[in-house]
């Protein structure tokens, strides 16, 4: 019995697991702008500025991510 090569798996099968990747990427970056939008108006209500700003940057960054704005595949 032979072994494959390292790195010569299926390439569909690689490609679909990094299409999945990046699906549950997105996902989770659209969840934390979400729940980071829900924080930050918490936060602003109760006069917690610096929070509310902190939880500004997070959502401005995880729509970024979701948009694929980030410089990065």
């Amino acid at each position: 019995m032979t072994q494959s090569p390292p790195g010569s798996d299926d390439p569909d099968a690689s490609q679909a697991a990094a299409q999945r990747a990046q699906q549950e990427r997105i996902w989770a970056a659209g969840h934390i702008a979400e729940t980071s939008a829900s924080l930050a108006a918490l936060a602003k209500e109760h006069r917690l500025e610096a929070l509310g700003y902190l939880l500004d940057m997070v959502l401005i960054e995880a729509e970024a991510q979701v948009r694929g704005r980030n410089g990065r595949s």
